[in-house]
């Protein structure tokens, strides 16, 4: 597994991750047993950063990562808090609540200092009030947290959270139906060392060429409940990409897949060939899934005939749907 350095958290990672959601909730049923045997498979794999937030399964998901680590210490592990709000206010996110949030992760994961806490996607008047990142300094001075960061929606959250001199990762949607951030928010983060953790990589599975116009999702699973922003933000369930719109996309790029490889693969790999990305954290379901994942490391770039094929599959079906949003 290539490793990669995130220059303001002080330590490399390996640039494929594990995103934990699917672990706690809204992905359909993932019973314990599977889910540590996940858990088990990624790092088997090479996978050290492991990515969670409190509101996964109301903390299954970060409690199953905090079993974990009793057995495998030494990995990164990062959540995310504020989500817990009924109401997404900047007011919310204070120091108070901070704390208690703090106090529950903590609890969860068994540890006294996490490795790094994110603002789980907040309103976008909080980037700009200096009392919630002096807040957050407090936390790293009482080294309740090692060093935190910001999950955001858009581009403009991201170069603002990268802008305060304390931020030491930005987790953003980016994965080739999500193209924008390769534009400015890369560039910056490279300036400032601010680590980039790419999220939705497989833009909640669309880009593993397994689904079809016939595939039907649970209940339960955001895939169904959220395609219209029900729930939270569109553009977390397909990337924002309507689905039938996905579908013929993937359609386009199949045949660009080397010889050998998943689809999956393949779309991991177009992150991998970024260079600021310094971690993706596709989910699992099940261990095939997690070694699939982390076995797109090994794949060789992807060359600039393939990116500039990927690149036009884009412009002319995802941009009209996704560039001017996010």
């Amino acid at each position: 597994m290539e490793n990669r350095m995130a220059k303001r958290l002080g330590r490399e990672i390996g640039v494929i991750g594990l995103g934990c959601w699917q672990l706690g909730a809204d992905w359909g049923q993932v019973s314990e047993d599977d889910a540590l045997r996940v858990l088990g498979a990624a790092t088997d794999a090479g996978v050290t950063f492991l990515d969670t937030a409190d509101v996964y399964g109301d903390g299954r998901s970060e409690t199953l990562v905090g079993r974990f680590l009793k057995e495998r210490p030494g990995l990164t592990v990062a959540t995310k808090m504020g989500r817990r709000l009924e109401e997404q206010t900047p007011e919310g996110y204070s120091r108070a609540n901070f704390r208690a949030w703090n106090d529950r992760s903590r609890a969860n994961l068994g540890v006294d200092t996490i490795d790094l806490v994110q603002l789980h996607c907040p309103p976008t008047e909080a980037y700009s009030r200096d009392e919630i990142f002096d807040a957050l300094d407090e936390l790293v001075a009482e080294e309740r947290i090692a060093a935190y960061g910001v999950s955001v929606e858009t581009v403009d959250e991201a170069l603002t959270a990268i802008a305060r001199p304390g931020t030491t990762s930005v987790q953003i949607i980016l994965n080739a139906f999500r193209r924008k951030p390769l534009e400015q928010v890369l560039p910056a983060a490279t300036d400032a060392g601010v680590a980039v953790i790419a999220r939705v990589p497989l833009a909640s599975g669309l880009l593993s060429g397994r689904y079809t116009a016939s595939t039907t999702f649970g209940a339960d699973d955001h895939r169904n409940y959220n395609r219209d922003g029900a729930a939270f933000d569109v553009g977390e369930t397909f990337a924002g990409v309507p689905y039938d719109v996905g579908l013929a996309a993937v359609e386009r790029l199949r045949p660009l897949v080397p010889p050998g490889a998943t689809m999956a693969q393949f779309a991991l790999r177009w992150i991998v060939d970024q260079p600021a990305v310094t971690v993706i954290i596709p989910g699992a379901r099940n261990t095939e899934q997690a070694n699939g994942n982390a076995a797109a490391a090994d794949l060789a770039p992807l060359g600039d005939e393939v990116h500039a094929a990927i690149r036009e599959v884009y412009d002319e079906l995802i941009r009209p749907h996704v560039h001017n949003r996010w």
